[in-house]
């Protein structure tokens, strides 16, 4: 009886137990259920929100920067579908304008901003300020400085060995001399003192530019002819970013179009941020920076260069054949006047006989004609005679 009882009120706890921790599931997952729900229904109306907030897709800036060629000004992109213009904007500073200046700068930007039509990306580029191509500049100044200075002390020195006695000449020698001396002077403060500030690294400027993109199906028709291509699309872009430029006016800020070699310094320093700090790609294109990319020649650029040095060398050897073959003409011209010159004197003679005979007498023209041929006679004549007489010669050798 004991045992039974027992028994009993343990199946009895462990049913409560059970009872107690189904009550205890169920709670749990009830209040894990209304979490979700909540959480969802704040996600849902967060993503309104930002729907409602947000009416502009964010595009990251390397979609913009990566490009495949740089012509008329212009930035091309997947293979000539894609066009870009960038516009660089002056800076201004907001913290020290009156608070005049500083709602109608706000009323521009507002402006500015209710009159795109088109995307457009603002590009903030941070660069180290090199100063070594305006030391260089200096140093170019400071020796024609230093050449004018040296021509003024040797016109002063010539004036004083020649004993100049003018007060007005000598005075103004003296001015000129030392007017070049403080130049110069001066130039040396202003040269070592920059290349102090050069040894600082840490002298930062900000670069703001604006992205203006185009896309050729917004030209609206298949255009086959690449140049025409490239005009239209030159001609929307820019009227796109003049318009901003003009906008950006009521805000106080000045703009302009990078040209073809700013966008090229624009992409090196953004490709290439810490070597631009010391190596401008003014230095890197007059270095062949492009050639360290080169690992071999292409095959095409080979072929087409045996093909040049092949041609070059066929044309070389037509050439000098032509060459000799009118040397050639010419030699045997040379020598067929050289055997017949008696025959041409004669001939020639005649003519000069014939042509002046009403003022000589035709008597005396033919008599003339006469005695040239009786001489060409004679001299055939003797000319046979050698040529027998060296014949028998040799015969009886």
């Amino acid at each position: 009886m004991d045992i039974t009882g027992s028994l009993t009120i343990i199946a009895v706890i462990l049913l409560f137990v059970i009872i107690i921790l189904v009550f205890v599931y169920y709670y749990l997952s009830l209040k894990e259920k209304r979490s979700k729900e909540r959480k969802n229904i704040y996600e849902k109306k967060e993503e309104t929100k930002e729907n409602k907030v947000h009416t502009y897709t964010q595009v990251p800036i390397f979609d913009f920067m990566a490009f495949d060629n740089i012509r008329d000004n212009m930035i091309l992109q997947d293979n000539g579908k894609r066009y870009l213009m960038v516009i660089e904007c002056e800076g201004i500073n907001y913290d020290l304008m009156s608070e005049v200046e500083k709602a109608a700068v706000e009323q521009g930007f507002v402006s500015f901003l209710n009159t795109l039509r088109h995307p457009i990306q603002l590009y903030v580029q941070t660069r180290t300020i090199n100063i070594s191509s305006s030391i260089e500049n200096y140093n170019k100044e400071l020796e024609k400085i230093k050449q004018d200075l040296l021509n003024s002390q040797n016109n002063y020195n010539r004036a004083i060995q020649e004993e100049v006695t003018d007060p007005k000449i000598l005075n103004k020698l003296r001015v000129e001399m030392a007017r070049n001396q403080n130049l110069y002077d001066y130039g040396k403060d202003i040269i070592s003192n920059t290349e102090k500030m050069s040894l600082n690294k840490n002298v930062l400027r900000k670069h703001y530019y604006i992205v203006v993109p185009y896309n050729d199906i917004e030209l609206g028709v298949d255009i086959q002819d690449e140049e025409e291509k490239i005009n239209m699309v030159f001609s929307e872009l820019y009227t796109r970013a003049q318009t901003i430029i003009r906008t950006l006016f009521g805000c106080n800020m000045k703009g302009r179009v990078l040209d073809s070699n700013e966008l090229a310094d624009l992409l090196y320093v953004a490709y290439n941020r810490e070597d631009s700090e010391v190596y401008g790609i003014d230095k890197a294109i007059r270095a062949g920076y492009t050639e360290l990319y080169s690992t071999a020649p292409d095959v095409l650029d080979k072929k087409i260069k045996a093909l040049d040095n092949q041609i070059n060398q066929k044309a070389m050897e037509k050439a000098k054949e032509a060459v000799d073959e009118v040397r050639t003409e010419k030699e045997r011209v040379i020598e067929e006047k050289e055997e017949n010159i008696d025959e041409l004197i004669d001939k020639l003679a005649k003519i000069i006989i014939n042509e002046n005979e009403n003022y000589i007498g035709k008597d005396v023209a033919q008599k003339a004609i006469d005695k040239i041929d009786n001489t060409k006679e004679k001299e055939e004549i003797n000319n046979e005679k050698k040529t027998k007489t060296r014949r028998r010669r040799t015969t009886k050798k």
